[in-house]
């Protein structure tokens, strides 16, 4: 009798081509038990999406692998786990409801489509500032920087205190990978910054409230906020962090794909009535989130199997998004393609707060971008990706040349 097969996640080159391996393990194992995880991994897109939309399966309680260092290490950091555990996603459903009530209506398409003017000022100031150069580093010089100056606004934060942010948001990063003690040093010196930071900011709106997010998260007087009196201050620095990163990938990663599939490239700028779409392909194909992780509340049924309590489960965005059940030709980028009903801001309770406002920022950015550099080319042919537990991954650096 043969041994099941098995997958390595972590194995050479899965970094640069993830989709080789979840190919096979979605026609051979769509729900597989990994003890890499020690928990399921879904692939496959009915999986997923039943997964994404179930209300038995919930945030995994705690702060993942940090609670799992050795108890030294876990004291050390300490004020970190105290932090994160009141962020929106790694909080309690209910909590995490309550943080999306809060601010939803500072999310719809309607207000976000308000604004296009500034987001379009900002993406012309960072442009211009390469202008002369010929080249540009999308991640660092236009990627990251937009959307961070974008959520900067939104919270209130005068843009002469913006300068730490970028800083600071990739220090906390090392909370969502595995890296060393180093790097945890370095990102609980940066939250602790941040928080400082935020704390006379969050005092000014309680004494003389403003219409930005921070007022309105001070606005909050029962449930989650009113039960922890920490939550405010751990969810500005949320908002901070989150509300740049899946951004920051989509407009890298979409830029990539486009450079990188000429023909869909020509395409759109003879039809740039299509970047609509073409976003929608890119969130496809290499979309901004990869995957989440979910824990079982009570005993359920998922992909013809039953699941007891407690067990923990991998939904692969990524994977769903190129299941060629749901996606004729998947491994095709193809920016007119209709429907395109993609997971890639998630789905359900788990459903990103800022799609709307992504999409807004990477529709000025491509748009921008196809209008004032006709010669846009990659300068560098191979991308430099960094692993982002779980499953994921970002790009480190993109060089272009206009």
């Amino acid at each position: 009798m043969s041994s099941p097969a098995t997958y390595d996640f972590f194995a050479p080159g899965v970094v640069e081509d993830p989709h080789t391996l979840l190919h096979r393990l979605r026609t051979e194992n769509p729900v597989y038990w990994s003890p890499q995880f020690n928990g399921w991994v879904l692939t496959r897109y009915a999986d997923v999406l039943a997964a994404a939309r179930e209300r038995r399966l919930l945030s995994p309680p705690g702060t993942g692998w940090l609670d799992r260092l050795p108890e030294a290490l876990r004291r050390q950091f300490q004020p970190a786990r105290d932090s994160l555990r009141l962020w929106a996603g790694l909080c309690g459903e209910q909590d995490h409801l309550d943080f999306q009530r809060a601010l939803k209506k500072y999310f719809t398409p309607a207000t976000v489509e308000g604004l296009r003017p500034r987001v379009q000022q900002l993406t012309d100031e960072l442009l211009d500032a390469v202008r002369d150069r010929g080249e540009l580093e999308v991640v660092e010089e236009l990627a990251r920087p937009l959307p961070a100056r974008v959520i900067g606004e939104l919270l209130g934060i005068p843009a002469g205190d913006r300068g730490h942010l970028l800083r600071w948001s990739a220090d906390i990063l090392c909370f969502f990978q595995h890296v060393g003690v180093e790097a945890l040093r370095r990102g609980q010196r940066s939250l602790l910054e941040m928080q400082d930071f935020m704390r006379p900011l969050i005092a000014e709106r309680r004494r003389a409230p403003g219409d930005d997010l921070v007022s309105v998260l001070v606005s909050q007087d029962q449930g989650f906020f009113a039960r922890e009196p920490e939550a405010i201050v751990a969810n500005c620095v949320t908002l901070l962090f989150t509300g740049h990163e899946t951004t920051s990938h989509l407009i890298s990663r979409g830029l990539q794909l486009l450079l990188r599939h000429p023909e869909q490239l020509a395409l759109l700028r003879d039809r740039p009535e299509l970047l609509p779409s073409a976003i929608e392909e890119m969130l496809r194909y290499d979309g901004a989130v990869d995957a989440m992780v979910r824990v079982s509340g009570e005993s359920l049924e998922l992909g013809g199997r039953r699941f007891s309590s407690g067990e923990s489960f991998v939904l692969v965005y990524k994977a769903a998004n190129h299941d060629p059940e749901v996606f004729p030709d998947p491994d095709r980028f193809d920016i007119t393609r209709s429907p395109n009903r993609h997971l890639a801001f998630g789905m359900g309770a788990s459903y990103c707060l800022g799609a709307a406002l992504a999409r807004l920022e990477a529709e000025v950015c491509f748009r921008t971008l196809l209008e004032r550099m006709p010669g846009l080319r990659l300068a560098s042919e191979t991308p430099v990706w960094k692993p982002m537990p779980p499953l994921g991954r970002r790009l480190q650096f993109l060089s272009v040349a206009f």
